[in-house]
């Protein structure tokens, strides 16, 4: 990445949302900013309308869900601005007993679907959103199918051998 336009991403960052940044990472040149969920909004339409960085095309939307800690899901959006080909991962933390955060689809159209999806599969729920519902499982479904929540195999059978599996 340009370090001229990544010093100015994180300057920008630090000297606008400072206490917000939860973290900041470089994992393989691609940086990746920790922040609070109650932001993300603003974080995300800054980058957008900035007139250097113009973050102003949503690649992704997601999340992941990781059992053993405190805040179990992490949604994760990654950012990309086309004017100057960098891109930004900005991840948020929430807790699984309440896993909402606000909509993105005021900042980005695309994120409408993406949105869906996440909550389809993971249960996140985007406040705000336009019209969140299931896109890929049946409607009365009551699980979120890529939470961690359910062992991956049969815990009855006696025929599997775990040392096998390196178990």
């Amino acid at each position: 990445m340009n370090e001229e336009l990544k010093t100015i991403l994180l300057d920008t960052l630090k000297s606008t949302f400072g206490i917000d940044i939860v973290s900041v990472e470089s994992p393989y040149d691609f940086i990746t900013i920790t922040v609070k969920k109650d932001k993300v909004v603003e974080i995300v339409s800054h980058l957008y309308d900035h007139e250097k960085l113009q973050f102003q095309f949503l690649t992704d939307l997601t999340a992941s869900h990781y059992p053993d800690d405190k805040e179990q899901l992490e949604v994760v959006y990654h950012l990309h601005s086309l004017v100057n080909n960098i891109r930004v991962r900005i991840k948020a933390r929430l807790s699984i007993g309440t896993p909402e955060i606000a909509t993105l689809t005021g900042v980005f159209a695309g994120a409408n679907w993406m949105e869906r999806e996440t909550f389809d599969n993971l249960g996140v729920v985007f406040k705000g959103h336009p019209n969140l519902k299931r896109i890929l499982n049946v409607d009365d479904m009551i699980i979120f199918p890529l939470r961690k929540e359910f062992p991956l195999e049969d815990q009855v059978r006696l025929d599997k051998n775990d040392t096998m599996f390196g178990r």
